[in-house]
């Protein structure tokens, strides 16, 4: 008996050290809401504060459903930009409202900060949205007045680390803290490289809180998650962003929403076109209100431009750059009469300052516009590498 014993426990060491040594593609990955024995001890017998939406499921059962099964105490629920239910169009501002007409749920988008009296009773607030990884993508801002909350009222964080799409490449050019605003809060480039995990552990390390405050933060880390693979995201993390096409095109695309084109709101394919009235093109579309949009740039106005092609993951991993070459010839092609108005006010706090713009107008090259903030780029380099957790 005691030797058949040895002999299960050889196999288990053996079965243990195959699969550690398997490429990371071939084990299963595990997202950090998922490693549930890792954060159940840190969060038992306290009360806690959420910060979810639609997309905080574990399979098919959200978090919050979850948690309450485990006679665990969830004391109020935080929802950041489109909502509880993600289903707010960008920008909207929303009320608060009730999960099963009895645990409150704040908007941390209309009020922007956690109130006092909102955590008064926290012991731990527990965060958990699907980021993409581009800075003008509000979610990290979100993050930063949470951690600002918390360390103010001495509540531990915990960060349930996800996966992000664009996790392999930096670029675009850095914000000026000039204009700084909610679609960019930090000195980072448009694509920054990194988990929100490992964001969070940036704006603590880097002193970017309020009255140099310090998160009390843990991150629940991925489980075998490397720079090198893409995870699809199988819950849309906002209306405009349905599909995996569309988040590998955002940092893009996104720029457009500074001026005068429109990124395919209002139809079935935002952020997989991109056109106006006035442009000329290969394809065509008429926005219309819908889920996503209730009043959609050139609203029932046939618009000429382009559709994006297909990319697959393997493509978009050797991806390594924003793509100007959509805004700059949108902006050529502009006619001559309406030019001065091609870019709006909100252009340069989307692109992190007035520089990609007065390059453009210029008629600055791309390759002159990357080589401008290349030198910002490599001393955030620098600073990135002192945050990451995966290879």
């Amino acid at each position: 008996m005691v030797k058949f014993k040895y002999m299960k426990l050889d196999k288990f060491i053996i079965i243990l050290l195959l699969i550690t040594c398997l490429p990371t593609n071939l084990i299963c990955q595990k997202i950090g809401i998922e490693c549930l024995l890792e954060y159940l001890p840190i969060i038992k017998n306290k009360n806690i504060g959420l910060v979810v939406n639609h997309s905080s499921k574990i399979n098919n059962t959200h978090l919050i459903d979850t948690l309450l099964s485990l006679d665990i105490n969830i004391e109020i629920i935080f929802s950041p930009e489109h909502g509880f239910l993600g289903t707010f169009n960008a920008g909207e501002h929303f009320d608060d409202s009730l999960y099963n007409n009895t645990i409150p749920i704040r908007s941390l988008y209309t009020k922007k900060e956690l109130s006092d009296s909102d955590v008064e009773n926290i012991d731990i607030i527990v965060f958990d949205l699907q980021d993409v990884g581009v800075r003008f993508y509000t979610y990290i801002s979100t993050l930063h007045y949470v951690m600002e909350g918390a360390a103010r009222n001495n509540i531990k964080l915990v960060v349930l680390d996800r996966t992000n799409p664009h996790v392999h490449y930096v670029d675009g050019p850095v914000l000026d803290l000039t204009y700084q605003s909610f679609v960019g809060m930090h000195p980072v480039p448009i694509v920054y490289g990194m988990t929100i995990g490992e964001y969070a552990l940036m704006i603590n390390g880097e002193g970017w809180l309020e009255n140099d405050l310090y998160c009390d933060l843990y991150v629940v880390k991925n489980k075998f998650y490397s720079r090198q693979s893409i995870v699809p995201i199988n819950i849309a993390p906002s209306p405009n962003l349905p599909s995996m096409k569309s988040i590998f095109y955002y940092p893009s695309l996104c720029l457009f929403e500074g001026t005068l084109i429109s990124v395919g709101r209002g139809t079935d394919m935002p952020f997989q076109i991109y056109g106006a009235p006035f442009l000329k093109g290969s394809y065509s579309f008429k926005p219309e209100p819908n889920f996503g949009s209730n009043s959609p740039k050139y609203n029932n106005q046939l618009c000429q431009g382009f559709k994006m092609v297909d990319v697959s993951n393997q493509a978009h991993l050797n991806t390594n750059k924003i793509d100007l070459t959509y805004l700059i010839d949108s902006y050529n092609s502009t006619p001559i009469e309406i030019k001065l108005d091609f870019f709006n006010k909100f252009f340069d706090r989307l692109s992190g300052g007035p520089g990609l713009r007065e390059s453009i107008v210029q008629n600055v090259s791309e390759n002159e516009i990357r080589r401008g903030w290349q030198s910002d780029i490599d001393k955030f380099l620098l600073i990135r590498s002192s945050y990451l957790l995966y290879d």
